[in-house]
């Protein structure tokens, strides 16, 4: 099956620089009523969004790479405390509950701000869908395998392939711009890996990042 055309590279800055910057308000929001350890991390994060928003700016193609050694479980680990932080500011019972269970030592050769915005985009695209998410990362033999599990309203058949077109959407009930998931697929493939779905109607989502283990890593 043959790639939709490549997300437009403007389209793609705009659609990307907005989660770092979200991220950025509601630790803004955070940090005053934290307490000291709390507000170390939040600085953490911080950090971590404003390098995002430095290289969107310098090189907006998702396809340009600055290849390391990364650890992929620590990435998950903060990309789901970066999502839970506008969450925590709805009331108890309202918004969605996020879970995440993450295995040591999943190491990757990749750029981490590149798979940074990846983890963005499948977290953020299953908490809109769902009022339950699950991440999780474990190794599988020689592969690194990151799980986006939602209990939404599913995907047909017929969309599980055409929703990594660049410009696809699949419901006009929300607000988006039909970039995420192009831009997912775009990363995935850009690192020797692959986006994969599991879906029904009804059934909600799982999409799974497999990405090669790191040459030389246990």
């Amino acid at each position: 099956m043959t790639d939709g055309p490549p997300p437009d590279d403007l389209a793609v800055l705009v659609h990307e620089i907005r989660s770092p910057v979200a991220a950025l308000v509601a630790i803004a929001a955070a940090y005053p009523v934290s307490d000291a350890d709390r507000q170390a991390q939040l600085l953490e994060l911080a950090r971590s969004a404003a390098a995002s928003i430095e290289r969107l700016l310098a090189e907006p193609r998702t396809e340009t790479l600055r290849t390391e050694r990364v650890d992929l479980g620590r990435l998950v680990l903060d990309a789901t405390q970066a999502a839970m932080l506008p969450l925590a500011r709805f009331p108890v019972g309202v918004g969605c509950s996020l879970g995440t269970m993450v295995e040591d030592d999943l190491i990757v050769d990749g750029d981490p701000v590149r798979l940074r915005q990846l983890l963005d985009n499948l977290i953020g695209n299953a908490i809109a869908h769902s009022q339950s998410v699950e991440v999780s990362a474990h190794r599988e033999g020689a592969t690194i395998v990151v799980e986006v599990a939602d209990e939404g309203e599913g995907i047909p058949a017929a969309d599980l392939e055409r929703m990594f077109d660049a410009g696809v959407r699949l419901t006009n009930d929300r607000p988006g711009s039909g970039l995420g998931l192009a831009v997912v697929r775009t990363i995935a493939r850009a690192h020797g890996g692959e986006v994969e779905v599991e879906s029904a109607p009804g059934q909600g989502a799982t999409f799974r990042l497999v990405l090669p283990g790191a040459s030389g890593a246990p």
